[in-house]
Order: C-alpha cells, then structure tokens, then sequence
C-alpha cells in the first residue's frame, strides 16, 4: 500500500504513524503537512519535520492544559506522544549517544504520561517486578470500579514502545469492557532505552512475572486473560506460551514460528551464509553497501544490532538463531489466534507456518489488501483487525 512516499519504509512508517488516528493518534491534516516537508527517503528531513509538528502539538496541548481545557490537552498530547515516536524512528547509528533520539523518546513518554490523568477512565502507571529491576507499565482500566473484567495483557515488538499500546490496542479493548496491561519488555521502549535491558529469547522468563503481577490486581479476571503479541510480540508470545498456560487465549497480531529465517529471508543467502559462518569480514562491508540505498534493510539492521546488544549485523543475525520455536511448539495449547496479512513484508509465511505448526486450537484469519489489511500488523485496518480480535475473544472466553 503505496502511501504519501515511494520509499518502501517511508511510507509503511507513515501509514503506521496516520493509522491511529482512528484512536487519537494523529490527525489526518497533520500527517499529510508534515510529509509535504519531507524529502522521500531523506532521514534527517523525516526527523526535523516529525519533530516539528510534535513540538507544535505539544505545545497545543500544554497550553490547554493550562487553561484547563482537559480533554483538548488530552488529544493533542496523545498525537504529540506518536509524532514523537516517528519522529525517533530512523535514528538508529548510536541511540545511546545520540542526543536528539534521547530527547525524542523522552518526550513520548512525557508527553503520553502527562496525558494519563486526563483520560475518562483509569490510566495507571504501574512497575512490575522483574529479576532485580522492574519493568515499566501502564494498567488502563475501563472504570474505577474495581470489578474484574478481561485483560488483554499487550507485548509489543522489534522498535514499539509503550506508548504505541494505547493505539495498538487499548483504546479498543476498553470500548468493548475490557482492561489492558501493557509493558515494555527487555529490548523495548524505557526498558532498553534506560535500563538498557536488550531482547532474549526464552520470552517466558519476562511474561511470567508480568501474569504474576497481573494476578495480584483485583481489576484483572484471572480466567480471563488474553495474552496479545504484537510485530516480533507475536513470536514473543507464542515462545513463553510454550511454558506459560495461565492465560485464557493468545492473539498474535504477526504470528511467527521462526524469527531467524524471517531475518534470512530478507538478506541475500550468501552474506546469511557469512554471518552464520562468522565470516564478519565479509559479512560486514557488503551489508553496508546492500543497506546504502535501502532504507528498510539500512534501519532494520541498525535497529536489530541495537535492540539484541549485538556488536554487528553478523552478530545479530547469529543472535536470531535462539528465536525459534522448534522443539517448544507443541507445547502451546492456549486457544490462539493468527494474523496473516496479506502483504505483510517481514514476515509473510510465518503465520501460516506457526498454524500449521500448532497442535492446540488455532485460528486463522487472513487479512486482504483489497480490504486494507495486507501491510504488516494491518496498518491501515486495525479497527477491522479489531473487530475481528474481541469477536473472537468474546466466543473464547
């Protein structure tokens, strides 16, 4: 779905970005003005023009809230948290040490925690013990009541951060009574950015103590858990529902049976074949002149090497190996269901594959392109995917 760019990844960011506005994400006037300054392609242009329009929406949103205008101060600061997050998205050569990556994700979290209160229903920040730290989190509740209703508990994926869960899913789920936790996981929004926790792949070792927790709040249904990965959450989830059968059902928005050959799939099999044989030297020069002219092969790459603590594309796509679930899959007999866009340009197959692959009860649902579906995660459908995802809950349960 070709959208306001020729750029391959210029567009599907943009659509992605443009997408929630049906959740208060964005706005149509202002995803087109800002891509009307945007060089097709050109990094830095991405980034001063998303800043820009987030600064402004920002500044908006500050000003209602000084005059006490709560709901107008809500909207606006809700759209500046994701042009924020576009506006981060493609700094990726050293995000640790880059200062404007730093001060763009800061501002997504500030932005959309300021934006919390404000809502009309509960919006909780909530840290969830994990290992010796805790993982940062947001508990929205569709009223303050207490009574324990379904949760959707949202993982998200390769570059989402917290934030991003309120478009993604909870908006949904609250109009239709149910709650949702969602959390950022080791490789993830702050808990990579601060804690500079990175990905693993035995995902049970982080889901469990997030149902732990969840089963410590009485708002949460214990019988009533819906478990949802979102992107690479999709393969996150299914791995720790290997080892973890405490939820009711699973919903993997990108289901996945092998992360590693999704990322070989995308290199050409002789620089896969250098990395897996850790010919570095190789591997490493022809990986920079491949991703030269192709922003999604240039940002993935950069983004996996950052997110897995790898100390080169080589090193990442070896790090991928682990992320499988041969060995583990027949061990998953929660209810699931399965996402399979149709145009989805990561991880097409997989899907497929992983329901095949299921012993338990699995679901299928393609989504065409005809229909607005077909990119990766059905940008460009959510509410569609929606309607699909709490039907099907509402008959699992």
């Amino acid at each position: 779905m070709k959208f306001l760019f020729d750029d391959e990844s210029f567009s599907f960011e943009t659509l992605r970005t443009a997408c929630f506005a049906e959740y208060g994400g964005a706005d149509l006037g202002e995803i087109l003005t800002t891509a009307s300054e945007i060089t097709d392609g050109d990094e830095e242009s991405w980034y001063r023009a998303w800043k820009a329009t987030a600064d402004r929406v920002h500044e908006a949103g500050t000003r209602s809230l000084t005059a006490g205008h709560r709901v107008s101060a809500r909207e606006a600061l809700l759209r500046a948290s994701n042009y924020y997050r576009t506006a981060e998205f493609y700094r990726r050569d050293d995000p640790f040490n880059d200062p404007a990556a730093m001060e763009l994700s800061s501002l997504a979290r500030h932005t959309f925690a300021t934006a919390a209160p404000l809502f009309d229903h509960p919006v909780e920040p909530v840290a969830i013990p994990y290992e010796d730290t805790a993982l940062p989190g947001y508990l929205f509740l569709v009223d303050d009541s207490g009574a324990p209703r379904p949760t959707v508990i949202f993982t998200s994926g390769f570059d989402s951060i917290l934030e991003e869960a309120y478009f993604s899913v909870a908006a949904a789920a609250l109009r239709r009574g149910y709650n949702c936790l969602a959390y950022d996981g080791p490789g993830q929004g702050a808990a990579l950015r601060e804690q500079r926790l990175t990905f693993r792949p035995d995902w049970e070792a982080v889901l469990t103590p997030v149902i732990d927790y969840a089963l410590t709040r009485p708002e949460i249904d214990p019988d009533r858990i819906a478990l949802h990965g979102y992107s690479l959450g999709g393969f996150l989830v299914a791995r720790a529902a290997a080892h973890e059968h405490r939820a009711a059902a699973l919903v993997l928005d990108g289901g996945m049976y092998s992360y590693h050959d999704a990322n070989l799939r995308a290199v050409p099999p002789y620089l896969a074949t250098w990395a897996l044989d850790g010919r570095d030297d190789l591997a490493e020069p022809v990986t920079a002149t491949l991703s030269a002219h192709n922003t999604s092969l240039r940002w993935a790459i950069r983004n996996g090497v950052w997110t897995f603590g790898a100390h080169s594309v080589a090193d990442y796509l070896r790090q991928t190996r682990d992320y499988t679930l041969d060995g583990v899959v027949q061990n998953i007999t929660t209810p699931a269901l399965i996402f399979s866009p149709e145009n989805d340009a990561f991880f097409r197959g997989e899907p497929e594959r992983l329901h095949r692959a299921l012993t338990g009860p699995s679901t299928l649902i393609a989504m065409p392109a005809s229909e607005g579906g077909g990119e990766h995660c059905s940008y460009g459908a959510r509410g569609t995917l929606h309607q699909h995802m709490f039907d099907w809950l509402g008959h699992t349960r």
